[in-house]
């Protein structure tokens, strides 16, 4: 070869080198973009725009247009991005999101809100339901690898635990129920963190509680352990009695149907508890055998009182009971409604402290049914297929566990569908993360290429 062919040569792989490198820089970048989307979407949705809020302050419960529109556009510009990326590499997980039952149930949710009392309430909450669903569905498809799907999550938790922490210790008054809150001030010495209410603090840190565990086994044995702890002691000084209680509970739950191979036996054992505190909550307003049943419990027999939003909002189902009363815009004003003598402050709640319950006022009773196929049904079929082709074992127990929880918090709170509520967005993440697992294959280790954690590999 002579020296000018030589240097052609050199010269060729020279530029063959700088391509390479230039793409492997941009292959880095857009793996980063989509970690980084993860994360924001996790923060959004876990810290919010507006943390820490001044519960004494009387305008605390007005709610300001121009930071909501903020909001909005925020949810929506990360949701059209999180699409973009996960259509360029994972179309067959999106296509399969593409079902019968789902299309119904969107479908549903459009004719619910042609018909709501408040039509133009409904579609505005439903823009924003969508986009922060949107994104807790792609969240999971989001980060290249399993590894990278855990730090993301790591990182995101740990970022909300330390402003909750620094919130309690450098501005309690912030972080911290106080006598002088506007509303609810017997809750005094409870803490919330960055959230404004312990109601929504307590059932977030029990799910950091599950992600710490998670990570643990998984081989993080530093983040993994401080997340579950700080998670933990965090719960217990928020005072939440549900959250409190479920916590454990819900992970024995989960470990037994993880031990147990039929799928009726995985039914029997999560539904039939979730029918029974049904039955012992709303049911209790109804059944007069039920409400003695629920007398003898070692609780408050009227659940602080719910049990007359409950009889309130049933008297509303009864009103609507196929079309309901409008997607997210029945509580807004129910004041001139009517409701037992002696229970009238029961219409100035802001839900029915029932996620099932809240959803048939709203979008009616075929709405409750088909929310209930898609999202308390088809989840542990999912679980049954992903456990059978031993997908991710630690990773599919952290979903179900997330979803069993969410399942069962929703007898005394209301989520369901809600919007930019923290508890909805991981429950629908993890009913997600249920329903890719069953059907592609977890990717575990890094690799230079633009790879989903999803891979759309069929069992």
């Amino acid at each position: 070869m002579d020296r000018s062919a030589a240097d052609m040569t050199d010269v060729e792989a020279r530029s063959f080198g700088h391509v390479l490198c230039d793409g492997l820089a941009g292959l880095n970048a857009a793996l980063a973009a989509r970690c980084l989307v993860a994360v924001a979407a996790l923060l959004l949705v876990l810290v919010t725009l507006d943390p820490f809020p001044d519960l004494r302050n009387p305008d605390v419960t007005t709610v300001v247009g121009g930071r909501m529109a903020l909001t909005y556009i925020s949810f929506g510009l990360l949701a059209a991005i999180a699409v973009l990326l996960v259509a360029a590499t994972d179309a067959p997980a999106l296509k399969s999101l593409v079902t019968p039952l789902h299309l119904c149930l969107v479908g549903w949710l459009l004719i619910n809100i042609v018909f709501s009392e408040s039509r133009g309430v409904s579609m505005q909450r439903f823009v924003l339901a969508a986009s922060v669903t949107s994104l807790a569905v792609l969240l999971p498809l989001l980060p290249p690898t399993q590894r990278s799907f855990n730090l993301c999550l790591g990182a995101a938790a740990l970022v909300l635990l330390v402003l909750c922490y620094l919130g309690v210790f450098l501005a309690p008054q912030y972080s911290i129920h106080t006598a002088l809150d506007v509303t609810e001030p017997q809750l005094a010495g409870d803490w919330r963190g960055s959230f404004g209410h312990k109601n929504v603090a307590s059932p977030v840190m029990t799910i950091l509680v599950y992600v710490g565990i998670y990570l643990c086994s998984v081989g993080s044995f530093v983040m993994g352990p401080a997340i579950a702890a700080l998670a933990g002691i965090f719960l217990i000084f928020t005072g939440g009695k549900t959250s409190s209680v479920l916590c454990l509970a819900i992970y024995a739950l989960a470990s037994l149907v993880c031990a147990t191979p039929s799928l009726w036996l995985k039914r029997l054992m999560c539904f039939v508890p979730l029918i029974v505190m049904n039955l012992l909550t709303v049911g209790s307003v109804v059944s007069p055998s039920l409400g003695a049943m629920t007398r003898l419990l070692p609780l408050d027999p009227t659940f602080t009182g719910r049990s007359d939003i409950w009889e309130f909002a049933l008297a509303a189902v009864a009103e609507k009971p196929i079309i309901g009363h409008g997607y997210a815009a029945f509580w807004d004003d129910v004041t001139a409604r009517q409701t037992a003598q002696g229970a009238e402050w029961a219409t100035s709640a802001a839900h029915s402290h029932n996620s099932y319950l809240d959803l048939a006022v709203t979008i009616g009773l075929p709405g409750l049914l088909l929310v209930v196929l898609v999202f308390v049904l088809a989840p542990l079929r999912n679980f049954q297929s992903a456990q059978a082709h031993n997908r991710s074992a630690a990773l599919v127990k952290l979903f179900l566990t997330v979803w069993l929880f969410g399942l069962y918090y929703g007898t005394t709170e209301t989520f369901l569908l809600e919007r930019q509520n923290p508890i909805w967005f991981m429950f629908a993440l993890a009913a997600a993360g249920l329903h890719f697992l069953a059907r592609f294959q977890c990717v575990e280790q890094t690799e230079p290429r633009a790879d989903s954690l999803s891979q759309p590999e069929r069992p």
